[in-house]
Formats: structure tokens, sequence, C-alpha cells
């Protein structure tokens, strides 16, 4: 199933036909800041071991992001966050930003490095945005690409292409329009310590 919305006025009942369809463990591909993403609540690990198949991991090996409605809901699942960290956070999101930092005991173990961090994201994208808050919960998220050997990954900005390739195998592509095919900035934040470990869409100067 292929959804349109409109970025710049996301339909209340088109977003809750995907915000159903996640909070009842479906998965779906949704368009973010930066890449589409394939989607799921953080409730459902069956429905992140699948999402790993698609890219071809291991549950273990495959790095995911949560992505949260507000920096209110983020700080439920990290550690106290430092002045820095806070102020950081408060320039940065929303925004195309992934931050690494070290997760709680509400993060379910699974979904973890073997430091116990993990990525998190707090959309600016309307309608990622407008989905996470109806979920009601994180999504768990992960950039929709192609790995060619001895190649850059592929991202798939195309949502029609995305739905020809992946129909069968997630509940519901969202087409908010071509998507983008730079990834985020990735900032790591955990241990104490803020480092840029990936230069991506977002802007950022520490």
């Amino acid at each position: 199933m292929i959804t349109k919305i409109y970025a710049n006025n996301p339909n209340d009942r088109d977003i809750a036909r995907v915000a159903e369809v996640i909070g009842n463990g479906g998965i779906a591909v949704i368009p973010t800041d930066s890449l589409y993403a394939f989607a799921c609540s953080l409730q459902y690990k069956k429905s992140v071991e699948t999402i790993a198949r698609l890219k071809g991991f291991t549950l273990k090996r495959a790095r995911y992001s949560m992505m949260c409605a507000n920096l209110s809901q983020l700080s439920e699942y990290v550690r106290p966050l430092d002045k820095e960290t806070f102020q950081l956070l408060r320039n940065c999101l929303p925004g195309p930003y992934t931050f690494i930092m070290d997760a709680n005991s509400e993060v379910p173990r699974h979904y973890l490095n073997p430091n116990k961090t993990i990525g998190l994201r707090v959309p600016a994208n309307a309608i990622a945005h407008a989905i996470v808050e109806r979920v009601g919960c994180p999504l768990i998220v992960t950039s929709v690409r192609r790995d060619n050997e001895d190649q850059e990954p592929e991202y798939l900005t195309d949502p029609e292409l995305i739905h020809e390739l992946y129909s069968s195998q997630v509940d519901m592509v969202v087409d908010g329009g071509i998507g983008e095919d730079e990834p985020s900035t990735v900032v790591d934040c955990s241990g104490g310590h803020i480092e840029v470990v990936r230069y991506g869409k977002g802007a950022i100067e520490l």
C-alpha cells in the first residue's frame, strides 16, 4: 500500500492510518528530514527483526535510531543530560541530526550496541513528526538504501521505486515526495564527550 501525504499540510486522516499500522506492529517506510526510512514501533521486537532482515543484518548487528516526538520524550530514554549536551540538543532539534547517547533501562537491550548507546532523532519533517506523535511512543528507524559491493550505498529517494521494491515486505509506504539523498549529521554525545562522527545534512559547529 502506498499513501500520498503532503509535507506542507499532512492530512490528519492519512497520518492516523499510518500511525494505526505502526501502532499495531506493522512496518512503514516514511520520509524524514534526511532519507526515507523503514519505521516501526519501539514496542515490537519482531518488526525490528524484520527490518534487520530487509537490510541484510542480524538484529545484533543492525544500527537503528530511535525517533522521538520531542525532547521531553527523548529524555525518557537516556541517562541524565549535562548542561552542554542539553543545550546542543535544544539548538539542533528538531532537525536532520542523529545524537548517539547513553541509553537508560527504558530502551530494550536488543536495540543497543555493546556500549549501551542508541541514536536519537527528533524530526522537523512534518510527516514524520505527525506520525511519531500520533503513535505515542518512539519509532525505531533506519535508512532505506541498497548496499553495493565496492561502492557507496545507494539511498532510495523515489517513494514509487521504494514501493515497487518493498511493497510485499512492508505494510505501507508513505509518499512524501522525492526524498533527500544526504544522511543526517551524527553527533556522539555518549560517555561525557561530544564529537561529530559524520557530517551530513544538518550544519553544526562545536
